[in-house]
């Protein structure tokens, strides 16, 4: 099992040159409220030199498929074959109130994505008739889609991020690998059987299959510090939009904790953030996250590599700590890592 870091956009450069010194094999770039994963890329590939550089995810309503095959074909060429496209579908507020996207048959959409993202990248004119994309359009004789970009890898790698059963499925049938996020080790076992089943649709197995989680990550010697220290990344990404349709909320309800998930949105409705972070359940997040001394840690870690992850991301984001005590738990989870396996 390998190990990769989700960057921080204001503190990028120096986490993903720390990550490259201590062995890590790919720095993923978030893309969300806050900033866009593209921009932080474009930095990254200028200052490292071996390292992996992913983005975890770009936002499949906020480009047309042309403009995310172009944007994947440039930075793979500036970082001389490092970049690997990871693209997910957001949620139903993010991809109607921020882009104007409707958010119907969002699975259908994603299959089509990709495959016009594969057909631009492989090089020569592209046209397609889908559901959702028609390139180009009926009526028109536009000139088709056609990348004139040098020296990317026309089939570099496409992750999709998943959380369902079907989507997962979709990942398994549709991509290279799978990016996940707020995953227990069990919860990547059931990830990997459904997306096995994906990829036996298409006559193939899981070799060569990335499964990658990213887990938000908070060193201490007490563990329920180190929780403590998440909370607020958790409500967070748990408070985004309808609680009925987050993504996060759902698993929290999957896994046990509905009442926490309505107590803690009941808060944020009432504008009480302290008190919704505190209605975060500490064993939701110790079940979803990397959290407590080297020791522990390395534990989990074993737990994952053995559940099926190939690739272990460290989310440096959550804790509410400088670089240095980011660049620590880089350190730690280097060496947590030299235990596990």
């Amino acid at each position: 099992m390998k190990l990769a870091v989700n960057l921080v956009a204001r503190e990028a450069a120096p986490l993903a040159e720390a990550a490259e010194a201590l062995g890590y094999d790919l720095a993923l770039a978030p893309e969300g409220y806050r900033n866009d994963a593209v921009s932080v890329l474009g930095l990254v590939a200028g200052r490292t030199r071996r390292i992996g550089i992913g983005s975890a995810v770009m936002q499949i309503p906020a480009r047309p498929p042309a403009s995310a095959a172009l944007t994947a074909a440039t930075l793979d060429a500036l970082s001389q074959g490092r970049f690997r496209l990871g693209l997910g579908l957001s949620n139903p507020d993010v991809s109607e109130g921020w882009y104007g996207v409707p958010f119907d048959r969002p699975l259908a959409r994603a299959r089509e994505y990709v495959e016009v993202v594969r057909a631009a990248l492989a090089g020569g004119p592209v046209t397609y008739r889908g559901e959702h994309f028609v390139l180009p359009p009926a009526d028109r004789s536009a000139a088709p889609l056609h990348l004139y970009s040098e020296d990317h890898r026309p089939d570099l790698p496409i992750y999709l991020a998943a959380v369902g059963p079907r989507s997962l499925r979709l990942a398994g049938e549709t991509a290279d690998g799978w990016i996940g996020v707020f995953t227990s080790p069990d919860g990547v076992r059931e990830a990997v059987r459904e997306i096995g089943r994906g990829r036996a649709a298409r006559g193939l197995g899981l070799d060569g299959f990335e499964v990658v989680p990213c887990l938000p990550t908070a060193v201490a010697d007490d563990v329920g510090e180190a929780v403590d220290r998440l909370r607020r990344q958790y409500c967070y990404l748990m408070g985004i939009g309808d609680p009925a349709t987050n993504f996060y909320c759902g698993l929290a309800r999957r896994l046990g904790f509905g009442d926490s998930v309505e107590e803690m949105a009941s808060h944020l409705k009432a504008g009480d953030r302290a008190a919704a972070e505190a209605a975060v359940p500490a064993d939701f997040v110790d079940m979803t996250a990397l959290v407590g001394p080297e020791g522990r840690i390395a534990d989990r870690m074993r737990e994952y590599a053995r559940a099926g992850v190939t690739t272990l991301s460290i989310m440096v984001s959550a804790p509410d700590v400088s670089l240095r005590g980011r660049l620590e738990i880089l350190r730690t989870c280097a060496r947590a890592a030299s235990r596990s396996w």
